[in-house]
């Protein structure tokens, strides 16, 4: 057998894989030895059915079958062997006059080649690095949001200012029909909540779902409906009045302080205002390092250039899936795919080169701790190590679960190397002012 590479240019290749009838013919013979010994064919006891006939009735199947997965054995081990980085898997070559007949086989394999480049992380153009603050407007609404929780709720005839309503918002031609329960508050404009005001339990209110509530996010939760669908909707919702309920808020006391952080963690209102700060910028850092890692990504997608073997990248997407794709549907998925195939490489190229490995008892570290956070949000806060062990193998034993956490923890691993290596632009806001300028 006689393997050799045809390079075409610096981003395509061709494979040649010349197989004579020496290097198959021992392994078609065996095979077929093994057929003859558990044939069952009528008229010959089982394993006394004539080698000729076997090899007559299985021969070509066999040598084909054989043939095959020389050719794929081979090529994985050329491909190994001369460090060939490719994308997408090797294409045979169509030829024309080729047939089985023959003893002698000559094969042609196109590759597509990853592409030669440098990442650059000393750039002018600065990336912008967002520090997001919890302000006292925040910290009050959190504060009557826990005395609303442990306050003391008692039912109201009618609806009227602080009141808690609970109903179901009806719209026929959008098949909407959804419990929701809100504050008065959160219906936007005066003319609407008087459309509300006084009115007790039973009774069926018209309302127009644009403009109707403060924020439409909240639109979100009444009809069910999604992100997109909400902004700009107007229509009409009968809304049937089920519940009114008023909370008392519950009195900033020790006792209060102890049901939400423990007994004696802390004593003050200012001590309860601090935590409420510590805790809520703990959770806008990992919001503003995941809107990090996303601007770098797309900031190393926009400013590292190379080129891809487009055209072997169509024709391997044609054939790749389930289903054959045209060369226009093929065309369509190269383009949808392209960046992230871009930034894969782009990762890759920055995980080597930096040689950012993932071990394996990092990996079960990185999953206890995620076990125990979860622990922590039913109230396990102290769960003991064996626990955690056990969990985090069972776990890892998930292949699916193992690579989603591998993933997310390299993911880190690279927003930490970025954050050392990169010099970027900082910006100080409050939640609500990241959210408009990052999410518009």
């Amino acid at each position: 057998m006689n393997i050799t590479k045809e390079s075409i240019d610096a981003l395509n290749a061709v494979v040649k894989v010349e197989i004579s009838e020496a290097d198959y013919q021992d392994k078609v013979t065996q095979v077929l030895k093994d057929y003859a010994k558990k044939a069952d064919i009528p008229g010959f006891r089982k394993g006394s059915v004539p080698f000729g006939m076997v090899r007559k009735q299985y021969g070509k199947s066999v040598m084909i079958d054989e043939v095959n997965k020389l050719i794929q054995d081979s090529l994985n081990k050329f491909l190994t062997e001369e460090k060939l980085d490719i994308l997408g898997n090797p294409l045979p070559k169509v030829q024309d006059g080729f047939s089985w007949d023959e003893k002698d086989y000559k094969f042609e394999f196109e590759l597509g080649l990853s592409p030669e480049f440098d990442v650059k992380l000393d750039t002018k153009k600065k990336v912008t690095k967002y520090t997001i603050v919890a302000d006292d407007e925040l910290i009050d609404k959190e504060v009557e949001n826990l005395q609303q929780r442990f306050g003391k709720m008692s039912a109201k005839d009618v609806i009227e200012a602080g009141v808690n309503v609970t109903g179901t918002f009806v719209n026929e031609e959008k098949e909407i029909e959804k419990k929701h329960s809100f504050v008065l508050e959160d219906i936007k404009g005066k003319s609407n909540q008087k459309k509300l005001i006084g009115f007790k339990v039973g009774h069926i209110i018209t309302l127009k779902s644009k403009g109707l509530f403060t924020d439409d996010h909240k639109l979100m939760g009444a009809t069910g409906l999604g992100h997109d669908e909400v902004h700009g909707l107007d229509i009409p919702l009968t809304f049937t009045i089920e519940d009114i309920t008023f909370t008392e808020l519950s009195e900033l006391d020790q006792e209060f302080f102890d049901k939400i952080f423990g007994k004696d963690t802390i004593s003050t209102v200012s001590e309860l205002r601090e935590k409420i700060k510590e805790d809520a910028e703990k959770q806008f850092e990992s919001q503003a390092d995941q809107q990090l890692l996303n601007a770098i990504t797309e900031y190393l997608i926009d400013n590292t250039k190379f080129d891809l073997p487009a055209e072997f990248l169509k024709k391997w997407l044609a054939v790749a899936g389930e289903n054959p794709l045209s060369n226009e549907q093929a065309s369509e998925e190269f383009e949808k795919s392209e960046k992230g195939l871009r930034y894969q490489l782009i990762e890759g190229k920055v995980i080597k080169d930096n040689n950012l490995q993932v071990s394996f008892e990092e990996l079960k570290e990185y999953a206890k701790g995620f076990i125990k956070t979860q622990m922590a949000q039913y109230g396990n806060l102290n769960p003991e190590e064996k626990e955690l062990e056990d969990i985090a193998t069972r776990v890892l034993g998930n292949q699916d679960e193992a690579k989603r956490l591998q993933e997310q923890l390299m993911s880190s691993k690279l927003l930490d190397f970025y954050k050392e290596k990169m010099t970027f632009k900082t910006k100080e806001m409050t939640y609500e002012k990241f959210v408009k300028e990052v999410y518009k």
